[in-house]
């Protein structure tokens, strides 16, 4: 005979998490779309380990008819799109979860901008996602193809994508990843064209649209939340709110290796294995900038992200012990107690 919190367990089903609000989550079941809010356990074990449900992550939970769904376990990540967060704490703020493909949106306007590129795509490759560069509004620009090299040199195997929602331009292009089961992402600045996409590939109307600034080319935030959209064409799209700015999450050396090949690749020949690619002598990183082989620019950033990680992980090391630390004389009041009590049971 199974017990009753057995059969609860036996009872739960899988779920997605396709919206979140705050203490809310949208979720798509195989009955369909409910409210849910995470168990009491869940959310204690959410606040220890500071990993939360987001949009994209399987869940399972549990559902009676008229009520909210109850998220009792959050399934391990395949993969995740995520940046450190605002402010002087170091946490990881998670955008999405679950992820085949990221879609970097950049305007061929007055906002493009290379350095910027390079961060999206470093943010990609570090939480496992393959990155592809939509350049959309390319009615706009002159010469395209120009563009279109510029990003590839900035981004070697990147697929780089010129697309014009008002002109028609592009689509089946962008088809190719959204294929049945396929999750795509949407990520870029504000003003770069996101939600005129999402549209576009919906095929109606489902995210209000803005125009941007004429003078700079910026726009304002239109998307407030990140929300999950089941496509036309079979696949899943995650779009998320335009970001200002893009300060690096990363938990190992893997993306930066990717999303900098050509860097490492000619940091292999320097006479000297810990080469800074600064001011030694032999470097052949710096020889290929001087050669005209490497941009200096694109090597520049490269060390910029370089020290930002570095940096994020020597306070994430920091944040650990401190936690480590500070649970210590809890640990020590406990095992006083227990020894007080052993000496009362003698008596």
């Amino acid at each position: 005979m199974w017990t009753e919190e057995q059969q609860e367990e036996a009872s739960r089903q899988p779920a997605r998490i396709i919206a979140d609000h705050g203490h809310m989550q949208r979720l798509i079941t195989a009955d369909g779309e409910c409210w849910g809010k995470m168990s009491g356990r869940l959310r204690h074990e959410s606040l220890e380990s500071g990993v939360s449900p987001a949009v994209g992550d399987w869940v399972a939970v549990a559902c009676k008819p008229g009520e909210e769904a109850i998220i009792h376990h959050l399934l391990p990540r395949q993969s995740r799109v995520s940046r450190q967060a605002a402010g002087p704490i170091t946490k990881e703020q998670l955008i999405a979860a679950n992820v085949d493909t990221l879609l970097v949106v950049a305007a061929l306007n007055h906002d493009f901008n290379l350095r910027r590129l390079e961060r999206y795509v470093l943010m990609a490759w570090n939480g496992g996602v393959r990155p592809v560069i939509v350049l959309s509004k390319s009615d706009l620009c002159d010469d395209v193809q120009t563009r279109i090299s510029q990003v590839e040199g900035i981004a070697p195997g990147v697929e780089v994508l010129a697309i014009s929602a008002i002109e028609g331009q592009g689509k089946e292009q962008l088809d190719m990843y959204l294929k049945p089961g396929a999750t795509v992402a949407l990520t870029g600045s504000s003003g770069s064209g996101k939600s005129t996409l999402v549209n576009w590939m919906m095929g109606r109307e489902v995210q209000i649209t803005q125009s941007v600034r004429e003078g700079d080319s910026r726009g304002r935030h239109t998307t407030t939340h990140r929300e999950m959209f089941v496509l036309p064409q079979g696949g899943v799209l995650i779009d998320t709110p335009g970001m200002r700015e893009l300060h690096l999450w990363d938990e190992g050396e893997d993306g930066l290796s990717q999303a900098f090949g050509e860097i490492e690749e000619l940091a292999s020949a320097c006479k000297f294995m810990d080469c800074s690619h600064t001011k030694e002598e032999g470097c052949a990183v710096k020889e290929a900038i001087e050669n005209g082989e490497l941009e200096a620019k694109r090597l520049s950033n490269f060390l910029k992200m370089q020290k930002e990680l570095q940096y994020q992980r020597r306070k994430e090391e920091v944040a650990s012990r401190k936690r480590t630390a500070s649970s210590k004389p809890a640990k020590t009041r406990k095992a006083k107690h227990a020894h007080r009590v052993k000496d009362w049971e003698q008596y």
